[in-house]
């Protein structure tokens, strides 16, 4: 099992920065593919980042591509998303994700691991 719980939403204005974390207890953080998922109200839950589990090859969405960047501490056992030059748009619940496999993909059903999610909101 794994227990994840997210952190660092909030308000941003547009063109501006956050900073979101996601804790990871449980099993051993450094095995599991990790992602970041968002969902605005009515909308499905879409993919944004994911990292394999030596945090090599990061895969982004293409609507965050250049703008957010996806990490990973092992050792603190924590994922980031750095998420810069916001847009209204951008505006959801963030959920942090995890899978045991090396693969990093975007494919929501294949996460066995999620967080409670953590609100962004970006003003225009």
């Amino acid at each position: 099992q794994v227990q994840l719980v997210e952190s660092g939403g909030g308000l941003a204005q547009a063109g501006g920065s956050l900073s979101l974390s996601c804790a990871a207890s449980g099993r051993t953080f450094s095995t599991y593919t990790m992602a970041w998922f968002r969902q605005a109200p009515g909308k499905e839950r879409e993919f944004v980042a994911a990292v394999s589990w030596i945090g090599g090859n990061p895969y982004y969405a293409d609507s965050v591509k250049g703008r957010f960047t996806i990490s990973r501490d092992n050792v603190k056992n924590t994922l980031y998303l750095q998420m810069n030059s916001l847009k209204p748009d951008d505006s959801a619940v963030y959920y942090c994700a995890a899978r045991l496999s090396p693969a990093s993909t975007p494919q929501e059903h294949l996460y066995d691991y999620w967080g409670q999610g953590t609100q962004v909101t970006v003003s225009s």
